[in-house]
């Protein structure tokens, strides 16, 4: 029955998109900004695969505690300027770290630097397209 829920919604919301431009505005988009890649010399498969992936996770929307680690990841680097050396001590939850036990605290820090690098990742991506673009 929650399948058919699930299924029900993604529907609702794939209907939503339509009755709201949403695609048009996106292939506006697209063609905006592999027109500008090319009058800079660029090449456009990473324009046009940059704006897919952004697509992506606007209809997949990823679970909301993924997108506030990236927020967050995101501001640190926008603030620093660079990569820092303490990201993992700024990032992680100090009272629930110091609660573990040296096993915990290892699995712990393994799976906050995981995403720290795929977050990382994600940002060099999007800022080097979007400073090639000139947002």
């Amino acid at each position: 029955m929650a399948v058919a829920k699930s299924i029900k919604s993604a529907a609702k919301e794939a209907k939503q998109r339509l009755k709201s431009r949403f695609w048009e505005d996106y292939r506006k988009e697209v063609e905006s900004g592999v027109k500008k890649a090319e009058e800079e010399g660029l090449a456009t498969l990473g324009v046009e695969n940059y704006f897919r992936k952004m697509i992506v996770r606007t209809v997949n929307r990823p679970a909301e505690d993924e997108e506030k680690f990236y927020a967050e990841v995101k501001a640190m680097l926008d603030e620093e300027g660079e990569k820092p050396s303490n990201a993992l001590d700024r990032l992680m939850d100090k009272k629930l770290f110091y609660l573990l036990d040296y096993v915990q605290r290892e699995r712990y820090l393994f799976v906050l630097s995981e995403k720290y690098l795929r977050c990382l990742a994600r940002y060099d991506e999007e800022r080097g397209i979007e400073k090639r673009l000139g947002r």
